[in-house]
């Protein structure tokens, strides 16, 4: 079994992920109406869908997501448009549940501690509503999520299960202890976090978020910083043998895979959405307005991706290079993010705050330093990313940031990409972006007046490096690396299970 290749085995490829590629609700006099799942995880992992059949198992998040799940049983459902042998599961999960788990334990306990984010001298309070969120929400909604890949196993046991992202990182565990030689891959899509961050948690969640994760065959990360730290804990809080040099972790008798595999875009298939006649409505708005030169971020207002430090550097460069006033605007769009968590809500009242601060400080009736959009905007999004000077990504902590990506591969400007030296992105782009502290404010000032007055020589040929690293480090690759590493695991494993008898002999 472990030693068949991926694309030879009949069984389909069980994906598994909190969000799915659909979501449905009911419009009125149109019935029924089937929407495109949000975010980068449905974009990257559509490429799976038209390569091999695919069951890919979902949490029910709307109402006609239950009705859909009551009717399509144990069949599941048609994915319509991902290829004509992809079909969805939804997992039905209590309201109460499904809240503890997501809006307690996952976002922001989890977020927070994998981003840095938590001022530790205040918070988090590890109380009894965190305790009975964790057993009662998390894991339960995790043994949910296992139970039905549990059934999925059962009538194709030569299946390869692909989990994604911290909501599900103890499902593994309960899967493995039912099914013991199935084949079980985990990527994480977000940061992970030295050992001492995660003893926020007490030590039988770290443990259970770590053996949860150990249960599987590979551990997958973006960036290879990500990954060593993951073994750091493994070493550290578990006791875990550790082979760095090899990312191997050994645990229960058994060697877990740890790699890194960074996450890329589709880049023809971008290239070609940035010239839908959308797009140009919105740059011909973008172009009427615009000053001599333009400064752009387009960021969820996510407490990780730094927004009011880049206003503040903003801010003080406008103090350092008064010359510019009048001549270069802050472009910002950021459509708002996590508005059932309260420090995001505090979050977005912070920004409106410091942008009409900086706004009456240096505008005028006549110009606006900081050009603010609270809004999801596709089309004006990439009309943005093809006409900035400057690019500015200063997050904080970042699992990759396809913005750092996206924007560059389609600019026309021979724009400059400011970039935060603690994305998953700098691994691949730092040598041609410009490397900021996201801490440091003065020297993301000072970085933006080097990025405005760069000659367009060097401008020219930092931009066309990145489109060469994003074209050729492309999504396709990054599913593709995962593929022979899934083969060479099966392989692996099938030798060691050959040896195993002469071994115990």
């Amino acid at each position: 079994m472990h030693g068949e290749r991926l694309d030879d085995v009949a069984d389909p490829l069980i994906l598994v992920s909190n969000r799915g590629p659909v979501t449905f609700q009911r419009v009125r006099q149109r019935g029924r109406v089937a929407g495109r799942g949000s975010g980068g995880l449905v974009t990257a992992l559509s490429g799976l869908l038209d390569a091999s059949p695919t069951i890919w198992v979902s949490a029910a998040i709307s109402r006609e997501d239950r009705l859909v799940a009551a009717e399509s049983g144990e069949d599941g459902f048609q994915l319509e448009g991902f290829g004509h042998e992809a079909r969805g599961r939804f997992v039905v999960v209590d309201d109460a549940a499904y809240h503890a788990y997501y809006n307690i334990i996952a976002n922001p306990i989890l977020w927070f501690i994998q981003h840095y984010l938590w001022d530790l001298s205040n918070a988090p309070d590890i109380r009894w509503e965190e305790l009975e969120a964790w057993e009662n929400g998390y894991q339960a909604v995790n043994r949910r999520f296992a139970d039905e890949v549990i059934g999925l196993l059962e009538e194709h046991p030569h299946a390869t299960v692909m989990f994604h992202d911290y909501h599900l990182y103890t499902a593994p565990a309960v899967v493995r202890a039912a099914h013991p030689w199935a084949f079980l891959h985990h990527f994480v899509h977000i940061p992970w976090s030295q050992p001492d961050y995660w003893r926020v948690l007490p030590p039988h969640i770290r443990e259970a978020v770590l053996e949860g994760l150990l249960a599987n065959d590979i551990v997958a990360f973006h960036t290879r910083g990500y990954a060593r730290s993951f073994m750091l804990c493994c070493e550290d809080l578990l006791g875990a043998a550790v082979d760095y040099r090899r990312g191997l972790v050994r645990w229960n008798d058994r060697e877990v895979w740890v790699r890194a595999y960074p996450i890329s875009i589709n880049a023809p298939a971008f290239e070609a959405l940035a010239q839908e006649p959308p797009v140009a409505e919105e740059e011909a708005l973008i172009l009427r307005r615009r000053r001599r030169q333009m400064i752009v971020r387009v960021d969820r207002t996510d407490l990780a991706k730094n927004v009011l430090r880049g206003f503040k550097a903003f801010d003080r460069f406008l103090d350092l290079y008064p010359e510019y006033l009048e001549q270069v605007t802050f472009v910002a769009q950021l459509p708002p993010s996590r508005q059932d968590v309260d420090e995001y809500i505090e979050y977005i009242e912070k920004i409106r705050s410091l942008v009409s601060h900086i706004n009456t400080k240096h505008g005028n009736t006549d110009w606006m330093p900081i050009d603010l959009r609270m809004e999801h905007n596709m089309p004006r999004a990439l009309a943005l990313y093809k006409h900035y000077d400057v690019m500015l990504v200063n997050s904080i902590f970042d699992g990759m940031n396809l913005v750092a990506k996206e924007a560059p591969l389609i600019n026309e400007r021979d724009g400059v990409l400011i970039l935060s030296e603690n994305t998953g992105a700098h691994e691949e782009l730092g040598a041609f972006a410009i490397t900021v502290n996201p801490f440091d404010v003065e020297d993301q000032a000072r970085a933006i007046h080097a990025a405005l007055t760069m000659s367009r020589e060097e401008r020219v040929a930092r931009g066309a490096a990145i489109k060469q690293i994003v074209r050729a480090n492309n999504v396709a690759k990054w599913l593709a690396a995962q593929r022979r590493d899934i083969n060479a695991k099966r392989v692996a494993d099938s030798r060691r299970a050959a040896r195993q008898p002469r071994e115990d002999n």
